[in-house]
Formats: C-alpha cells, structure tokens, sequence
C-alpha cells in the first residue's frame, strides 16, 4: 500500500443536540491514519448517545453499561485494504468535557483517536501499554490543536 490508496473517513452523528465540527473530526481520523501508515482504508465513525452505547456494547461484548468509545477491525484478511468501526458515546463525552473543563469536540476526539489506535495495534491492557497508548494519544491531540485532553486535569511528571 502506498500514499496514493485512498483513506476514506465518514461520520455519522445521531444525536441532534450535538454541535460539533464533524469535518475537523473527519481531518482528525484521516491524519491519524496518514501518521501511522494506514492507507486503503475506510472509517467508519458514528456518534450515538448512551442507549445505543449501550445497545452496541450489549450486541457485542455482552455488556450491559454505556462506554466512551467501541472501536471494530472488521478487515477481511482475502480483501484489500482496512476497515474500522468506531462508536463513540456523545452523551458520555458531554459529561466529561464539563467534568474536564473542554469541548465536548476534544472529548470526542480523544475517543476517535482511542479508538483508531486500537484498530492499528495499540492497547491499554496493562500499566505499560496505557501509558504508551495515552502518550500517542496526548502526541496525536495537541498535534491537531485538541491539547492535552485525558490527562489535562491531572499533574505531569
């Protein structure tokens, strides 16, 4: 795969009461992509509020409670190119902008990008992978002008 294979991102928002820059998202996901050489692929984000949250979380890993972000690798190993689904929770990154004190825009771009490095190999398993996943998480955000957005009301090192 080379630079030139299309990266395909689309977002859809469910939720009307939300007022975000969907496009800046969009750049959001598509930039991740490029800086981590995922080319040929399509993204597929949706916004939802916690009922479908939770709906997904229920269908898909048998789990009753709402969730920040569900993110998918449904790429077939005899077809070309990636595929990613990621579900992120607008009412839940609602409540912890005001909690944080951002734009509930930066709370979803910190679960657009959670969930994008999951689907490319990145995990939060364990002390170790957390730090290094919120790390590239912190690196990806302030690249883009989201800030320090999962960490910024605790102290740094």
């Amino acid at each position: 795969m080379s630079s030139s294979d299309p990266i395909c991102v689309h977002i859809d928002c469910q939720p009307d009461t939300i007022e975000v820059d969907l496009k800046r998202l969009e750049i959001l996901a598509h930039a991740i992509c490029e800086q981590l050489e995922i080319f040929d692929v399509n993204v597929q984000i949706s916004i939802v509020d916690d009922a479908a949250m939770i709906e997904v979380h229920r269908q898909f890993l048998d789990n009753n409670h709402t969730t920040d972000v569900i993110s998918f690798d449904l790429s077939d190993e005899f077809e070309p190119g990636r595929n990613f689904q990621i579900v992120v929770n607008a009412d839940m990154a609602r409540r912890q902008a005001a909690t944080r004190g951002h734009p509930i825009e930066s709370e979803l771009a910190l679960y657009i990008t959670h969930g994008m490095l999951h689907n490319t190999g990145y995990d939060d398993a364990d002390d170790e992978q957390s730090r290094r996943m919120h790390q590239k998480e912190d690196e990806i955000l302030q690249a883009h002008g989201f800030g320090i957005t999962y960490h910024n009301n605790e102290t740094q090192d």
